[in-house]
C-alpha cells in the first residue's frame, strides 16, 4: 500500500517535499488518491500569491509523515486505501480560461484512471475546473462549501470566471446539484448576493454565527442532504484569520482550527468523488500555521475517504 514514508534517519526538513512525503507518481498509477497541485491564482481579485499553495502546503505536511492511524476518526488511514502526490497540472500564466482547462485535464486523467483527485489551490477558481471533470466523469454532484464567502457573483469586474464566481458557473453549468449542496460558514459581506435567494434555488446556507449556534451535530445533519456523489471544497479563509493568515481575503469572527476539524469530520459518511483545499498564501503566512492546518484538513479529507472506503467493505458505519 501507498503510504506517508517516514524514513529512518530522514529528518523531516529533508528530502523531497511530496504531500505526506507519499510516493511521486506523475503517472498516476493505481492509487486510490491522487493529491494534485493546481498553481493558480489569476482570478483572484485581492491579494495574490495562491499560486504558491500547492508547494507550501506540500512543505508543511512533511511532519504528517508516518501519520497513518487517525485517532480522531479512529480509523488506520493507509489500511483502506493507497495514496500518491502526482505532482502539479500544468497552467498557462494570465489566461484564465486556458489554464482551467490544462486544469480539467489534468484532474480527468486521475478520474479515468479511477482515482479520486484531492487538490491543493490555488485560488478558488480551480474548482471549477475540477467540478468539470468530476461531472464528466460522475454526474451532477452534491457540494459540501466551507468558505468565508458565497462565491456566487455572476460576475467581478466584468469577469465571468474567477475565484468569486466558479460557484454561480457551476450552478449555471448543471455540474452540482444545488438540492444536494451545503454552503457552511459564510460571513464575509454577500453583497448584491442576497442568500436567501441562495436558498430559493434550493442551496443549504449557514452563515457561520448560526452554525455555531447550532453546532457539531446540526453540521453533520446539514450536509446529509448532500446524498450520493459529492464533491468537498475546503477554502482556508473558512478559518479565522488568527488562525490561518495566509489567505487571500480573510475574514475575522470565524472558527478556530479546532473547531473547523470537528465540522469537517461531521462529514463523515458521505460519498466524496473528489475535493480540494483551497486558497492558502504562504507568502503571508506566519510560521507556516495556516499551512500546517491545510495539510491537516487534507490529511482528514483523505480519512473521509477512508472512512467510507472501510463503511462499504464492512457494511456498515466503521
Amino acid at each position: 500500500m501507498s503510504e506517508p514514508r517516514d524514513e529512518p534517519g530522514m529528518p523531516l526538513f529533508a528530502g523531497i517535499q511530496t504531500f505526506m512525503r507519499l510516493p511521486y507518481d506523475p503517472e498516476v498509477g493505481r492509487a486510490d488518491v491522487v493529491v494534485l497541485g493546481l498553481p493558480f491564482d489569476v482570478s483572484t481579485v485581492y491579494r495574490p500569491g495562491a499560486r504558491f499553495g500547492p508547494a507550501g502546503v506540500r512543505a508543511a505536511s512533511g511532519r504528517l509523515a508516518g501519520a497513518s492511524y487517525n485517532p480522531a476518526q479512529r480509523i488506520d488511514v493507509f489500511e483502506h486505501l493507497t495514496a500518491v502526490d502526482g505532482g502539479d497540472a500544468p497552467v498557462v500564466p494570465g489566461n484564465v480560461e486556458r489554464s482551467l482547462a490544462c486544469m480539467q485535464a489534468a484532474v480527468a486523467r486521475v478520474h479515468e484512471a479511477g482515482a479520486l483527485p484531492l487538490c491543493l489551490g490555488g485560488d478558488h477558481a480551480v474548482t471549477l475546473a475540477e467540478l468539470r471533470a468530476a461531472a464528466q466523469r460522475h454526474g451532477q454532484l452534491g457540494l459540501v462549501l466551507f468558505d468565508a464567502h458565497h462565491d456566487f457573483w455572476d460576475d467581478l469586474y466584468g469577469e465571468r470566471h474567477g475565484h468569486g464566481s466558479w460557484l454561480r458557473r457551476a450552478f449555471d453549468e448543471g455540474l452540482i446539484d444545488a438540492r444536494r449542496s451545503t454552503l457552511l460558514g459564510l460571513r464575509g459581506s454577500p453583497g448584491d448576493v442576497d442568500l436567501d435567494d441562495m436558498r430559493e434555488l434550493g442551496f443549504a446556507v449557514f452563515p457561520f454565527d448560526d452554525l455555531m449556534a447550532l453546532g457539531t451535530g446540526a453540521a453533520a445533519s446539514a450536509v446529509e442532504r448532500a446524498g450520493g456523489k459529492a464533491f468537498l471544497s475546503f477554502d482556508i479563509d473558512f478559518v479565522d484569520p488568527a488562525f490561518a493568515p495566509g489567505t487571500g481575503v480573510a475574514e475575522v469572527g470565524g472558527p478556530t482550527s479546532a473547531q473547523a476539524l470537528a465540522l469537517l469530520r461531521a462529514c463523515r459518511g458521505r460519498e466524496i468523488v473528489g475535493a480540494d483545499v483551497v486558497e492558502v498564501l504562504p507568502d503571508l503566512d506566519w510560521a507556516e500555521i495556516t499551512g500546517a492546518l491545510a495539510a491537516t484538513v487534507a490529511y482528514e479529507i483523505v480519512t473521509l475517504v477512508a472512512c467510507a472506503r472501510a463503511a462499504t467493505v464492512e457494511g456498515g458505519a466503521p
